[in-house]
């Protein structure tokens, strides 16, 4: 039985502790067993190192400077999550730092805990893993990203919203005794940081099937959101991948689909920009996959779309306008600007059809692209 939820969010120097990274702030919003809120605490933590991404989390070193080591206020924090189910959005993320740093005490974390990204999408519906997706889709107020205390207030609205679905979880077993005089040190300055605007993509960004592939691609997120990765940061992604057990194949489908998903949000208003094309070049090859398919506009097909087909097929151009008819197609002989694709026998195709397609924008698209997508009409219908 626990005594309710202490849910947490931590601002981190990097993304993975087993590259010595430390947790910088620290946010515990204690929720009761129907949800309300109760009580909250929050404080700046000196991690005697560089702080990271000072871009991104907006702390100051003065203000680190004069904040507790993790030491100072282990008692405190110990004290908040005891007895208390653990939650969290990427859970496992918050989890590695807050073990590593007792584990550097000499103290063991025992918990299980909640993760708000899972059950926003299992229980509200959330197609996207961001936090503030998941807030704007519940009604939930998000504050400033990137501060802990505004984080945790955020995934404690989330877990409200959950709460008459949730079952029963160990709550954190952990002993650690207080300090006395420990202390709390607040920002001195609210984080107000405006991001890239490209690096507001990601909140569109949808979730993946593969096991722990949210979590991974939250931490991605994070590395990303400057639209730069350190050879540090490369390490920690790697360290991080290995902690959920994700093999390189696994990472690299996860990597192609990241950009894939991106390319999809920029091309959401029909076109990509010069900015939106070097953004999506420069994310290609810091995850090292193949831009060519992101910068290709995406095809799709409704119902009574104007379909043209051109060259020789491997099959027979009748057998083909057959099945586009039979799937809610129009045929048409000759292209024009309300013509939805072309299809040819090669997708190079130096044809009259597809250089006028090509002038007008439209895809070209071979036999086998064309197949599939009459596939995904039929599911759909």
């Amino acid at each position: 039985m626990s005594n309710g939820y202490a849910v947490v969010d931590v601002e981190t120097t990097g993304l993975s502790p087993g590259q010595h990274h430390r947790v910088i702030e620290v946010a515990v919003v204690h929720l009761d067993a129907s949800g309300r809120r109760v009580d909250e605490w929050c404080t700046l933590v000196n991690p005697r190192r560089d702080l990271g991404a000072q871009h991104v989390h907006g702390i100051s070193a003065a203000d680190a400077r004069r904040a507790p080591e993790f030491a100072g206020i282990a008692g405190e924090l110990a004290a908040r999550l005891s007895g208390r189910v653990l939650v969290a959005h990427n859970l496992s993320f918050d989890l590695r730092f807050l073990r590593a740093e007792f584990a550097r005490l000499g103290h063991e974390l025992f918990a299980e805990g909640l993760c708000t990204m899972n059950l926003a999408g299992r229980y509200l519906g959330a197609s996207s893993r961001s936090l503030a997706a998941c807030c704007e889709l519940a009604g939930v107020p998000m504050g400033t990203a990137h501060s802990a205390l505004h984080d945790a207030r955020a995934s404690a609205g989330l877990l409200a919203r959950c709460l008459d679905r949730v079952g029963d979880v160990e709550p954190v077993r952990l002993t650690v005794p207080r300090t006395l005089n420990a202390f709390a040190v607040q920002r001195s300055h609210p984080h107000g940081a405006e991001q890239h605007f490209l690096a507001k993509l990601v909140r569109l960004l949808p979730r993946v099937e593969t096991a722990s592939g949210d979590e991974y691609l939250d931490v991605l997120d994070r590395a990303l959101v400057d639209r730069h990765l350190t050879l540090e940061e490369q390490e920690e992604l790697l360290e991080v991948a290995r902690a959920l057990d994700l093999g390189l194949s696994q990472v690299m489908e996860l990597h192609r689909g990241y950009l894939a998903a991106l390319a999809d949000a920029a091309w959401e208003d029909g076109r990509v920009t010069a900015d939106e094309e070097a953004d999506l070049r420069l994310v290609a090859s810091l995850l090292g996959v193949d831009v060519g398919d992101a910068l290709r506009r995406p095809v799709r097909l409704s119902l009574g779309d104007l379909v043209v087909f051109t060259g020789q097929m491997r099959e027979g151009r009748d057998v083909w306008e057959r099945r586009a008819l039979s799937a809610g197609l129009t045929v048409k002989a000759g292209v024009t600007t309300r013509t939805a694709v072309v299809i040819a026998a090669d997708p190079d195709s130096m044809s009259g059809k597809a250089d006028k397609a090509r002038t007008y924008g439209i895809p070209v698209v071979s036999e086998d692209l064309f197949a599939g997508l009459l596939g995904q009409l039929s599911g759909s219908a």
